[in-house]
């Protein structure tokens, strides 16, 4: 005889930190909850986070600092469901915090005392986890969704797409979010990754032996500029800096890095006049790494001493220091990608509760839909955001 499906008031496909949140606000709501996992254990993305100790919000959370085709999509999630108000449920269960720089918010132990809290927040509600569960067929008819997976089948009249994007794909990740938002007829803007090291080569190749070697620079692209630190890689470029405008560089685009942000204008003539003895390799190892000071000496090939070059010169030297111009040739790609930009079109879905417009009962949060934060906690922010716009609406 056929085992008839189990029956429940949402399903929710993903127990990363939008699908577990979700499900907690859904479940102490009185909804029957079922949360399907493919990978082993819930929460794998959350675990590697922060370095183990999970960003989890940032308290300069503004929809400006999200990228998205409508740049106005965030707003109403974000402005409902603010970072104090995440803060707030840390606090209630006891995880010790830490803010660092530029508004960051660590736990003061382990990223596992987060993934505890989301589990402690689902058991709450009564919420069901199922783990180690392929996905299999899903469909909707008659006003309910049927789910097959890990043998079973469960019916639900909504539907919560939560499996995030392909990013760090070794973590489980993958696109299956656009595969059903598409059998659904919601459009897909072109996922891609974002903060994610960028890579170099040709005669910009030789910055590779710098491997190893951090500065603090303002690195800019497509309008957008960051103050944070950039580190050579044997492969190209990464560091924060890179990281958050990687998410605004497109292929054939330039990446324009200030290597001395803190310098007066004039300063390569005033070294000049203070020592003229000294070199220009010198004057920029006062302000960054040896290493990096000698291979943007001969590049920019200023040799002799400091006294012997024009202020015209140094000038323009200073210049190109400013505003150095790399045109990488990719990136790292979706394997070292800390999250997906792109994802499901905010125009098929409601900014209020994340619900699709024209399919009933189906819904899409996190990192599955086209918004994308900066570095720095804002993705884990739009995750409890849009996780408690649907989890309150289903």
């Amino acid at each position: 005889m056929t085992r008839a499906p189990a029956a429940y008031d949402v399903i929710v496909l993903g127990g990363g930190a939008a699908g577990l949140m979700c499900a907690g606000v859904a479940g102490q709501r009185g909804k029957r909850v079922l949360v399907i996992e493919q990978a082993d254990k819930c929460g794998r993305k959350i675990l590697i986070s922060g370095g183990g100790r999970c960003n989890f919000t940032n308290l300069g959370t503004v929809p400006e600092r999200f990228l998205s085709a409508n740049p106005h999509f965030a707003r109403s999630a974000l402005a409902r469901y603010t970072p104090h108000d995440f803060l707030e449920l840390v606090e209630r269960h006891g995880i010790a915090w830490h803010e660092k720089t530029l508004g960051q918010l660590f736990c003061d132990g382990s990223a596992r005392q987060i993934v505890a809290m989301l589990l402690d927040e689902c058991a709450a509600g009564g919420a069901e986890i199922v783990c180690d569960a392929p996905l299999g067929a899903v469909a909707h008819a008659d006003g309910l969704y049927r789910v097959a997976f890990a043998g079973r089948e469960a019916t639900s009249p909504a539907l919560v797409i939560a499996t995030g994007g392909p990013s760090i794909p070794q973590m489980g990740a993958s696109g299956i979010a656009y595969d059903l938002a598409r059998q659904f007829g919601l459009k897909v803007v072109q996922p891609r990754p974002a903060l994610v090291p960028l890579t170099l080569s040709g005669a910009e190749a030789l910055f590779t032996a710098l491997s190893g070697v951090a500065t603090e620079v303002v690195a800019r692209c497509g309008g957008a500029a960051f103050r944070e630190a950039a580190l050579f890689t044997h492969r190209g470029l990464s560091g924060p800096a890179i990281l958050q405008v990687s998410s605004y560089w497109t292929r054939g685009a330039d990446v324009g890095i200030d290597f001395a942000p803190d310098a007066a204008p004039g300063w390569l003539a005033a070294a000049k006049r203070s020592a003229p003895k000294s070199t220009l390799r010198r004057a920029l190892g006062a302000v960054l790494p040896d290493r990096l000071a000698v291979t943007l000496a001969e590049k920019l090939s200023a040799d002799g001493e400091l006294g012997t070059q024009t202020d015209r010169a140094l000038a323009a030297a200073e210049a190109q220091l400013r505003d150095w111009h790399f045109a990488p040739d990719g990136s790292e790609g979706f394997a070292k990608a800390e999250v997906t930009a792109g994802g499901i079109a905010t125009d098929g879905l409601s900014s209020k509760t994340m619900a699709a417009s024209h399919v009933p009962g189906l819904y899409a949060i996190g990192e599955a839909v086209d918004v994308t934060g900066w570095l720095g906690g804002y993705n884990f922010q739009w995750a409890w955001a849009s996780a408690v716009a649907a989890g309150q609406a289903v």
